[in-house]
């Protein structure tokens, strides 16, 4: 009987500005060299230290107005005026392959992606507490108080939609949080689907 290939798995993860998200995510790629991370196209000019390909595929309004045309994407957003998405062709490709790929995207392209896509494994990450959200955003020293202020609001409607996800994850310690991402990494790994692919041999030979 011929095996089936093996199906990489999508990750969505989502967080209100000021979780941890993208530190979270880029510890998990550290870890494990098995997960790869989506990488969006966006219409927005490139900043200094920034790689082609490497941080986002920069592209020009009218190449991506007609990869929306094509459907090229899974989800895509404008946002303050530069479009961003993620292609939908790589990302299946990438899953066919076998490898594991982390989307890391607000709730809204996550709605989408779901849409598209509702094998995907959802993920939101939220802080332990609102104080603690203000003391990160505020720590950074990097926004205007009322851009924290922005922000916090728009954490509290993020935050709304925290149910609509498989998984929630509470960045207090990030050691702690790290370790909860992995863990439902391996756990869906270990599902029955994924390791009868893997060892539907030996089941067969352990059954008969």
């Amino acid at each position: 009987m011929t095996q089936l290939a093996e199906q990489g798995t999508l990750y969505v993860i989502s967080a209100p500005s000021g979780a941890g998200k993208t530190s979270l995510v880029a510890a998990m790629l550290e870890q494990d060299p098995c997960l790869g991370l989506s990488v969006s196209h966006t219409t927005r000019p490139m900043r200094e230290g920034e790689q082609d390909g490497i941080n986002y595929h920069f592209v020009s309004r009218d190449d991506f107005e007609a990869m929306i045309a094509r459907g090229d994407f899974l989800e895509h957003a404008d946002v303050f005026g530069n479009y961003y998405g993620t292609s939908q062709v790589w990302v299946r490709e990438t899953l066919a392959k076998g490898e594991d790929v982390i989307l890391e995207i607000d709730w809204q392209g996550a709605e989408q992606v779901r849409r598209l896509m509702p094998d995907c494994v959802s993920i939101f990450i939220v802080p332990p507490s609102p104080e603690v959200l203000r003391e990160r955003l505020t720590g950074r020293g990097t926004d205007a108080p009322e851009v924290v202020e922005r922000r916090l609001k728009e954490a509290r409607e993020e935050c709304r939609h925290a149910a609509e996800f498989d998984y929630l994850v509470v960045n207090d310690d990030f050691t702690e949080a790290l370790a909860d991402l992995l863990a439902i990494v391996r756990s869906e790994r270990l599902r029955f689907t994924a390791q009868n692919l893997r060892y539907g041999s030996l089941l067969e030979r352990l059954s008969s």
